[in-house]
């Protein structure tokens, strides 16, 4: 990717250097982390535990809020002010990907007559309060629709590539827009309005909608990276390949096979291998986030 042309986001928040914590209860803290939350991915276990990537829509504590009440507090983070923060290679880059997301965004809001108001992005180490509960890193990166925030623990990073098998910037510059997805759906009322359905129906039909919800953040991810070209010339050659290549190695069935040897298609909460494809490229191609109603496709 080509960086230059993008400028740095003020809206980021820097809790790192001993803002964040380990002391908010390991493993299970982050299996249990608090409702609302909208991550990339989804927690697998094999053997005691397989870090993979984040936590599914809408999850709530359904009467285990006691077990990680349990759990002590973060300590007091030291919060930078927002566009302060220690500007590390990937601080940097994770804030230009974000100002990239919020001018693409704003336009897009603008055009159809609306305000995009753009999230925070939180940069933490280990485990850190948020309005859905307590983030860690282990949950992979998220966003909190009750503070409006990214939570990214940078370190994820580096898991993506050795341990993921998705490497590159591009792949990294795909999850933060992913992520930045959920907040334009949280933006347009569509997270409000699934969050409700989902309280109505079975946990399948809840896993149903929550697998729509990240494909079509997906798709909203390829508009921002055709947007963002079209404007900056951001994309080099292969970044497309790595961006697609994240969303195969993402895939429920891909992970549920590597995690376990085999797929539990109704237990699905993000979305198959080539759905996640399929949706990154629908963003791709049209450049249209009209062309994203996962909710309306009869094939996903």
């Amino acid at each position: 990717m080509r960086l230059d042309p993008l400028s740095e986001s003020r809206d980021v928040e820097d809790r790192r250097d001993g803002s964040g914590s380990s002391d908010s209860g390991g493993l299970l803290g982050g299996l249990l982390g608090g409702g609302g939350r909208l991550g990339i991915g989804s927690m697998i276990l094999a053997a005691v535990a397989y870090f993979v990537f984040g936590i599914s829509p809408s999850t709530t504590l359904s009467g285990l809020d006691a077990v990680q009440s349990m759990a002590p507090s973060t300590s007091s983070a030291k919060v930078a002010p927002a566009g302060t923060y220690t500007k590390d290679t990937q601080a940097v880059f994770a804030s230009k990907i974000l100002q990239s997301t919020k001018d693409v965004w704003s336009a897009e809001f603008a055009a159809a007559g609306g305000q995009y108001q753009a999230p925070v992005m939180v940069l933490y180490d280990g485990a850190t309060r948020t309005a859905c509960g307590t983030g860690q890193a282990a949950a992979g990166p998220f966003y909190c629709p009750g503070d409006q925030k990214i939570y990214l623990d940078l370190s994820f990073f580096n898991q993506m590539s050795r341990q993921m098998g998705a490497a590159g910037d591009f792949a990294q510059a795909y999850v933060i827009a992913h992520e930045v997805g959920h907040h334009v759906q949280n933006q347009m009322g569509i997270e409000e309005k699934v969050s409700a359905r989902r309280a109505r129906v079975s946990e399948a039909d809840g896993n149903a909608l929550s697998v729509r919800v990240e494909l079509q953040a997906d798709c909203f991810a390829g508009v921002w990276a055709v947007k963002a070209n079209a404007k900056n010339k951001i994309l080099e050659t292969g970044d497309l390949e790595e961006g697609l290549n994240a969303a195969h190695q993402i895939g429920d069935d891909y992970l549920q096979k590597q995690a376990q040897g085999y797929a539990v298609p109704d237990s699905f909460t993000h979305g198959s291998s080539a759905q996640r494809m399929r949706w990154f490229k629908q963003g791709l191609q049209t450049g249209d986030w009209k062309q994203c109603d996962t909710f309306r496709a009869t094939a996903l």
